[in-house]
């Protein structure tokens, strides 16, 4: 099999928005379980796994970066908020700010939004060499 990279931006978009999309479903149970006793916030964290990936390749330039790196090593899942875990304002132990996940909820659905958007670009492009 051919393997001509044509895909690799978009690969890499799409797992970002898969990233995105689990970050969504992961504040909105935050918001969910804001008065239940005990609950600890939870995030997703794709930025760092990506920049490790990216920071392991031996290539100078991106495009370089994108072809070597494996998609499947890019497992992303919710995990407890370590630095706030132990910090609680409320008697009953749970440490989520409703505030403080409606706007990581704003801002990861504009995120969400900017990357279909740029899977789109990358597929018009694709589509316009190609005619």
């Amino acid at each position: 099999m051919i393997k001509s990279g044509i895909y690799d931006y978009i690969d890499v978009l799409d797992k970002a928005a898969d990233a995105s999309y689990l970050r969504n479903e992961v504040l909105a149970n935050n918001i969910a379980n804001q008065d239940t006793p005990g609950f600890k916030r939870r995030d997703v964290d794709f930025e760092s796994v990506l920049t490790r990936e990216l920071g392991k390749s031996k290539y100078e330039y991106l495009d370089d970066k994108i072809k070597d790196i494996h998609l499947n090593h890019l497992n992303v899942k919710s995990r407890i908020d370590r630095e706030a875990y132990d910090y609680s304002y409320r008697l009953d132990r749970n440490n989520v700010d409703p505030e403080t996940e409606q706007v990581e909820l704003a801002a990861n659905q504009f995120t969400y939004k900017g990357l279909i958007q740029s899977m789109g670009d990358e597929f018009s492009r694709i589509k316009s060499a190609i005619k």
